[in-house]
């Protein structure tokens, strides 16, 4: 407990350096704060005890010259994944992602997709090489470029080091699940369905 609490404190004093702002208030009990109780690599959160992240924004991986923000996806699922093209990891369970990423978008409500996986591109400081391997890889989610991991203060002190990793949020942008490991499509799509039926 007290190595992950330093851990979370390291990660947040390291990011603040980094002068990434957010729409939070600072100190505020009202949005999320990680912790990882004795270590754990899956951590799980009933509806009650969830709290929303604010919203956050970077430039694409993809299209350069635009933004994609946590907002867009408003009133939908979303699967954050934080992966660099360097991380063994990361490079398994592309293809997991996409399988989940294609289960979201089958689905629609209200005439838009149920949930998208969202992407984090971290300590890739070579930009076409992430990409060439999204496009190898037929990914067709979006993924926002962070090569220092910016966006990890946004949610809410997730620990910089443990790459890669995986935050499924709800429709109302509240964290239900982190996986700080290697995740598999069955791993995120039990969450992701079980996500739909709540109100």
């Amino acid at each position: 407990m007290r190595r992950s609490h330093a851990m979370v404190l390291a990660s947040v004093a390291l990011l603040g350096a980094f002068g990434l702002s957010a729409c939070a208030v600072p100190g505020s009990s009202d949005t999320f704060a990680f912790h990882s109780p004795g270590g754990q690599v899956e951590i799980f959160y009933d509806e009650d005890e969830r709290a929303p992240l604010p919203d956050f924004s970077g430039e694409s991986l993809m299209e350069p010259d635009s933004q994609i923000s946590l907002s867009d996806f408003e009133g939908q699922t979303v699967v954050l994944n934080a992966w660099g093209q360097w991380c063994a990891p990361c490079r398994a369970e592309v293809d997991d992602l996409q399988d989940v990423q294609e289960h979201l978008t089958s689905r629609t409500v209200d005439g838009k997709p149920s949930g998208t996986v969202l992407g984090i591109n971290v300590r890739d400081y070579q930009r076409e090489i992430s990409r060439d391997f999204l496009k190898d890889n037929g990914v067709t989610y979006p993924s926002i470029y962070d090569p220092p991991f910016r966006s990890a203060a946004a949610l809410g002190g997730i620990p910089t080091s443990v790459i890669p990793t995986t935050v499924i949020l709800d429709k109302h942008h509240r964290p239900a699940a982190v996986f700080l490991r290697e995740v598999t499509a069955d791993d995120i799509i039990e969450v992701t369905d079980r996500l739909e039926g709540e109100s």
